[in-house]
């Protein structure tokens, strides 16, 4: 696995369906790309808020159930866990979201390139590989 996905990511891929990541998913070998049970509870959460028979929850039900087919959501484990530990000991900035630490950790842990539409987020963390597949530097 070489790539983990942010929750931005992720919701973006499922409402914009932009044609430029959608292409650069299927380029991408199956297997390369999962995203953190961290960012899929973020997700569940999302859907959850919305009442049982809306259709923007069904539609969203469909389109997580679609993305998990392609990516899979890794459980994190101890060597995540030490990682966030040392993460959260370095940078100290209580405004930083503590699910967006405990992604990038995961990210580490696994040595791969975080995929984030929001760079700024995950700035700062040591060791931390991230990528905008929305807006690619040019």
């Amino acid at each position: 696995m070489h790539y983990l996905l942010d929750t931005n990511i992720c919701i973006h891929l499922m409402e914009v369906h932009p044609p430029h990541l959608i292409e650069r998913f299927r380029n991408t070998s199956a297997g390369d790309l999962a995203m953190s049970v961290v960012t899929f509870a973020e997700l569940r959460h999302g859907i959850e808020r919305y009442p049982t028979h809306d259709p923007d929850r069904l539609a969203a039900e469909h389109s997580l159930r679609r993305l998990l087919t392609r990516v899979p959501s890794l459980p994190f484990d101890q060597v995540a866990a030490e990682k966030y530990g040392i993460l959260a000991a370095a940078v100290r900035d209580r405004r930083r979201d503590a699910l967006d630490r405990l992604i990038a950790a995961h990210c580490i842990s696994l040595d791969a390139t975080l995929i984030t539409n929001n760079e700024g987020d995950f700035k700062d963390f040591s060791g931390l590989k991230v990528e905008n597949w929305v807006h690619p530097a040019t």
